[in-house]
């Protein structure tokens, strides 16, 4: 139940406006950084919730299906160009994604990924990685500017990244998948 108090912490920490306007000066950190930990703290708090409210997550998210999908609603939101600007310059737009992304992304994700099949699971990281490596293309060999708060310089920085954790994201399923064979062996 301590650990709570530090999520807790951390999430505030994390929306005070020095630390928000010093993630979100630089792009990749912006997206790569500052939205994942929402994302994760959103996950560390979901048990919290769950007892608090285990009637709600019993009758809307029965066999995960709901939840997986909120939360891929939400993530493909957030990778959009037009959603990073939005978040900066529109105060109401921020406030929207220190909300959704910890509750309508995180809470979602960490109450459905133990109630869905090891298919689901491997269809939802093969789905972002062929989002992450669309992203990544995008991002890098796109000739126009696609975030006007950021230089091009740092819209390339970002699609690299995104292809590089597509890259984590092959390797994590060829390892499973190679694991799993030799398990059957």
């Amino acid at each position: 139940m301590k650990g709570i108090y530090y999520v807790i912490t951390l999430y505030i920490f994390l929306m005070l406006p020095p630390v928000a306007n010093l993630m979100e000066s630089v792009m990749i950190i912006h997206m790569h950084m500052q939205m994942t930990l929402f994302v994760i703290i959103g996950f560390l708090l979901a048990p919290v919730l769950q007892k608090k409210f285990p009637r709600f997550f019993e009758e809307w998210n029965p066999n995960g299906i709901p939840g997986i999908l909120l939360f891929v609603i939400v993530m493909f939101y957030w990778t959009l160009p037009r959603s990073m600007d939005e978040a900066l310059n529109l105060w109401y737009i921020e406030l929207f994604k220190f909300i959704s992304l910890p509750f309508l992304a995180g809470v979602p994700l960490r109450d459905s990924w133990k109630k869905v099949s090891a298919s689901v699971k491997n269809g939802l990281i093969i789905l972002f990685t062929l989002l992450f490596i669309a992203m990544g293309w995008l991002y890098i060999w796109s000739p126009n500017q696609l975030c006007n708060n950021y230089l091009l310089i740092d819209q390339i920085t970002l699609g690299w990244g995104f292809l590089l954790t597509a890259v984590c994201m092959i390797s994590y399923i060829a390892y499973s998948y190679i694991t799993d064979l030799a398990e059957n062996i």
